[in-house]
């Protein structure tokens, strides 16, 4: 059965860092594609950050530049390090497994998420 834990939210203020971690398990991360994705009440969930068994990565426009995936086989566990934070990135994070192509859906059942607060 497939577990995907998030966790490493918290309050922040405005163009402070944090990292979120996904760890995975009964499933090899290091041979699917995952997606990071995040929801505000009220609004569908939206991915922000895809990675590819192969290393590639692709964001939302809303990210770039300020957010990076990152994995580690070894722990089987998929990072977001989100630099430069914004009030508007506030929302629930969860982690995914899905397709390779950026609009394909994701697979597995939701984890519990990870809250992330941007607020001064």
């Amino acid at each position: 059965q497939v577990q995907l834990v998030e966790s490493g939210g918290g309050l922040v203020q405005p163009g402070e860092s944090l990292r979120l971690s996904c760890a995975a398990s009964g499933i090899s991360i290091s041979r699917n594609a995952m997606g990071w994705y995040r929801q505000v009440p009220g609004k569908q969930r939206e991915l922000v950050a895809h990675i590819l068994p192969f290393g590639m990565k692709n964001y939302a426009d809303s990210v770039k530049g300020r957010f990076t995936i990152s994995s580690d086989n070894a722990k089987n566990t998929v990072y977001l390090q989100m630099d430069r934070l914004k009030p508007e990135d506030t929302a629930v994070y969860y982690c995914n497994v899905k397709g390779f192509s950026w609009g394909s859906e994701p697979s597995r059942s939701w984890g519990q998420g990870t809250q992330v607060t941007v607020s001064s």
